[in-house]
């Protein structure tokens, strides 16, 4: 069978579904057990660990396609992974069950997600993303992480021995079942993301939309794969923190390291739509969850829809 055959295609991408999902049932039962043996709500370990470590694959497709392709495709591959972050992942979540919102999450990460994506918005605007950008990128990531840390220390500060005699030790094979399932994620993610660009790629579609459909797609899909489980779960508050981090580390983390190594480039198409959707997508989201204290099936509809018609608009 020949490299780049569509049944060679087909076949990545069929092995990258099943990755996905043995990755995301691993690292959300390890994620999960980590956190009761250190004291740490689902929705902290959501929002710092599992979503730093789903945001791997976005580092290497942007890193791969500014320095092998284009700027276009690595813009576009997190532009469109944010989207698809709030559209689909969490639009898909809420359908399977109704998500709690964490109070901590709303008030502490989700200004920092409004401020990453505002800030992208911002300083692309002109066209272009250099290194100074890049440098204003990372040191909100270093704000960002110093919240998290204080809030890290402070759950530790409040448990009581009495508590802490309760917990469930920390196991070898929790850490083995996280690290196991990040390398499944980012692996599946990436024969999922190698499949469907080559197929696009061979039907004549630009750079920049696959970066906004296929390669945002694919890198949201350990996003995807570990919400959708958590939320199968029960554990609604992962599947929040998750996408909520998730998005920051694209714009602060990703965005901003490419940013320092090569100027991105901004075309006026992405600040015509993207940015503008970008921007919406994440309003639609805080008002849902300003309104009240869970995102409904009714809302994770009104989400999927929104992305669907995000899709369709991109279509050539």
């Amino acid at each position: 069978m020949p490299l780049g055959s569509p049944l060679t295609e087909l076949l990545l991408l069929a092995g990258g579904a099943a990755l996905l999902y043995a990755g995301a049932e691993l690292l959300v039962k390890g994620a999960g057990d980590l956190a009761l043996a250190v004291g740490l709500k689902a929705s902290t370990v959501g929002v710092t660990v599992v979503a730093f470590a789903t945001t791997a694959p976005e580092l290497f497709v942007a890193l791969l396609g500014a320095i092998t392709v284009s700027t276009d495709t690595g813009l576009g591959a997190i532009v469109g992974s944010n989207i698809a972050n709030i559209g689909l992942v969490l639009g898909a979540s809420a359908l399977i069950r109704p998500l709690d919102i964490s109070q901590t999450v709303f008030e502490r990460h989700v200004p920092f997600m409004v401020l990453a994506a505002l800030l992208l918005v911002g300083l692309g605007w002109d066209g272009r993303i250099g290194a100074v950008d890049g440098v204003v990128l990372l040191a909100a990531l270093v704000a960002f992480t110093a919240v998290v840390m204080r809030r890290v220390q402070q759950t530790q500060s409040g448990i009581s021995d009495a508590e802490r005699e309760e917990m469930p030790d920390a196991r070898a094979r929790d850490v083995v079942a996280v690290v196991g399932g990040i390398v499944a994620l980012v692996l599946g993610s990436r024969w999922l993301v190698e499949g469907g660009q080559s197929l696009l790629s061979a039907a004549g579609f630009s750079d920049i939309f696959i970066g906004l459909t296929v390669l945002a797609l694919g890198t949201s899909l350990p996003e995807l794969a570990a919400s959708v489980v958590a939320a199968i779960r029960g554990e609604a508050e992962f599947s929040v923190g998750n996408v909520v981090g998730s998005n920051i580390y694209n714009v602060l983390a990703v965005i901003g390291v490419v940013a320092v190594i090569t100027p991105i480039s901004v075309s006026p198409g992405v600040r015509g739509f993207e940015f503008p959707a970008l921007l919406a997508f994440t309003a639609l989201l805080v008002g849902l969850m300003y309104r009240g204290e869970r995102i409904s099936r009714l809302d994770g509809g009104v989400l999927v829809a929104g992305y669907v018609a995000f899709i369709y608009l991109l279509l050539p």
